[in-house]
């Protein structure tokens, strides 16, 4: 299935239903008839780094698609007033059965995430977890399975999501400096 753009799919005004919903090519579309104006802005998620003893770094397999079956880092959607850093601890907690004890902000990354045919805009924010006791680690809701690996080992091309991908590059390049 071929992901759509905001501007697409969204036809009708949700304010007063009219079809004269038109969209600015930047992030926002206005209804020429009730004058209301719809924003599409990023949505918030995060990412989680957590290595083990060995410093070697947490990856998922996804279990669904988008990116079915490649390597990603723990973490997911924001919810509606949630913090990031709460978002993070419950993401980890869902997927992978671990208690994070601290997180630290890292970095943030823009992102797209195509799913049932809609583009999705993200602003990931990747946070260092500290995990104290991995006895209780195991693959649970959208993560198929996980593995542990050194940064520098990773193939680019394994990682599904753009952002992760991003993030694994850039760590990669500092490891070499």
């Amino acid at each position: 299935m071929k992901s759509t753009h905001p501007s697409i799919v969204l036809q009708f005004c949700p304010f007063c239903g009219s079809k004269n919903f038109i969209w600015d090519n930047v992030n926002s579309h206005t209804c020429l008839s009730c004058g209301k104006k719809m924003y599409v802005n990023a949505a918030g998620a995060t990412i989680a780094l957590i290595y083990n003893e060995k410093q070697e770094l947490l990856f998922t397999i996804r279990k669904h698609q988008p990116a079915k079956g490649t390597l990603d880092l723990p973490g997911g959607f924001i919810n509606i007033e949630e913090t990031a850093e709460h978002c993070v601890v419950r993401e980890v907690k869902e997927e992978l059965n671990l208690d994070v004890q601290s997180v630290s902000y890292c970095t943030s990354l823009p992102n797209t995430y195509e799913y049932k045919g809609l583009t999705y805009f993200t602003i990931d924010m990747v946070f260092v977890c500290k995990v104290n006791d991995f006895s209780s680690l195991k693959a649970h809701d959208d993560v198929a399975d996980y593995c542990f690996m050194p940064v520098e080992k990773v193939v680019l091309n394994d990682l599904g999501l753009n952002s992760v991908r991003t993030l694994i590059q850039g760590l990669q390049s500092s490891i070499k400096k």
